[in-house]
């Protein structure tokens, strides 16, 4: 009777765990933008993909996994957009895509910081980005802003006419 005791006991607080350390899928929905701007060169890129476990109460078990799509980034120009695609810049053929995986998101503030690693330009780099999460009707809402020295993943040469500190304003609606 012990035994059997014991070991129902053992499976109610297995199972109580589980249900406290589920984390919500998020699926990103159309309505996203990926805004940069810096002195001498602003755009978006038009494809963002990945997934988003998230969670204001299990922030430890929350996570997110991101990749930009270089080739859809617009800066109005077409010449432009070639440029920033060539093998001066982002590389696009040998990398094409600027990945964020997270380590930890933390409460910060009013809202949320996430740590990771952010790869770029075949380069990684632990960075902090800040977001803040709102519940809406039909999901929820992360939005960002944050800087990014493109000097720190060797994105073009330093200096010139182009900033090195690039601001980047994201806003990405999910669904579940």
């Amino acid at each position: 009777m012990k035994k059997i005791f014991i070991g129902f006991s053992a499976t109610i607080i297995l199972a109580a765990m589980f249900a406290f350390t589920t984390v919500t899928s998020w699926k990103i929905a159309d309505g996203y933008s990926i805004v940069f701007a810096t002195n001498g060169v602003s755009g978006i890129f038009k494809n963002i993909s990945g997934n988003i476990l998230f969670d204001e109460q299990s922030l430890a078990a929350s996570k997110f996994d991101i990749a930009i799509d270089i080739n859809t980034i617009n800066t109005g120009n077409g010449m432009q957009n070639k440029h920033a695609k060539s093998a001066e810049w982002f590389d696009a053929a040998k990398y094409p895509a600027i990945k964020f995986t997270s380590t930890k998101i933390v409460k910060a503030g009013a809202g949320y910081a996430a740590t990771g690693l952010l790869q770029a330009h075949g380069i990684s780099k632990e960075v902090s980005l800040p977001f803040t999460f709102k519940k809406t009707t039909t999901g929820a809402l992360f939005e960002g802003n944050f800087n990014i020295n493109r000097n720190d993943f060797k994105i073009g040469a330093a200096g010139g006419e182009v900033g090195d500190v690039i601001k980047v304003t994201v806003s990405l609606p999910v669904i579940k």
